[in-house]
């Protein structure tokens, strides 16, 4: 489990492509100690496994799956990528429950200033439209960021400029492909409540979800 608090970026250092399979060495540019073997690292918000390590470097698989669910097959020599070790028991929540898991990849569509922040909007399949809300929490190639404004197939977001330093956005530009993990709560909400509010059939006697419901049951 993560939090979406990028610890510092890496750089691509091998990736060694067998058929759609790759296998990444991964140089990390901020102090990155105690490395554990079979330790989970968020690599642009996808959770990899570290099967070797040494000092200040890693190295894990992306799978046949992992790649073309995620952009992480287009990662090449040199490209920078966010890192996140995953959360310990007790550390500060600083960000939003990210499982590391991938949904969809966004495209960035339009880049405009705002002050000194940036505006940044990004566009995804539909499908996912229903998970994104105005003011609610994103992972965006493994960083947390927060909705300003959204629609089924696109979203908005207000990026900082510290954010822009330290992580890959600073490099992002029109037509960039990122990763995309939404809120896992909204996933478990509806999961739960589907059976209630779906179509009932002849015999269902289970009691529709009303505001009056919710409150009989102290909601």
């Amino acid at each position: 489990m993560f939090t979406g608090l990028v610890m510092g970026m890496g750089r691509i250092e091998v990736a060694e492509n067998r058929s759609a399979e790759t296998r990444f060495r991964i140089k990390a540019l901020f102090d990155l100690n105690d490395i554990e073997l079979g330790e989970s690292i968020a690599v642009n918000g996808v959770c990899l496994t570290v099967e070797t390590f040494g000092d200040g470097w890693f190295t894990c698989y992306a799978s046949k799956e992992t790649t073309s669910v995620t952009s992480l097959g287009t990662l090449r020599m040199g490209s920078s990528v966010n890192l996140e070790r995953a959360m310990a028991m007790g550390d500060r929540f600083g960000g939003h429950i990210v499982s590391g898991h991938v949904d969809c990849m966004a495209e960035v569509a339009e880049i405009r200033p705002s002050g000194e922040s940036k505006i940044y909007r990004l566009t995804f399949d539909a499908a996912h439209g229903k998970y994104v809300i105005p003011k609610g929490s994103i992972t965006l190639d493994g960083i947390s960021l927060t909705v300003n404004d959204c629609a089924p197939t696109w979203l908005e977001m207000n990026i900082i400029p510290e954010t822009q330093k330290v992580t890959t956005i600073g490099d992002w530009s029109p037509g960039t492909t990122v990763n995309m993990e939404t809120d896992i709560i909204g996933k478990y909400v509806e999961r739960m409540v589907t059976p209630w509010v779906g179509d009932k059939g002849a015999g269902d006697t289970k009691p529709d979800i009303t505001m009056d419901y919710l409150r009989e049951h102290g909601f």
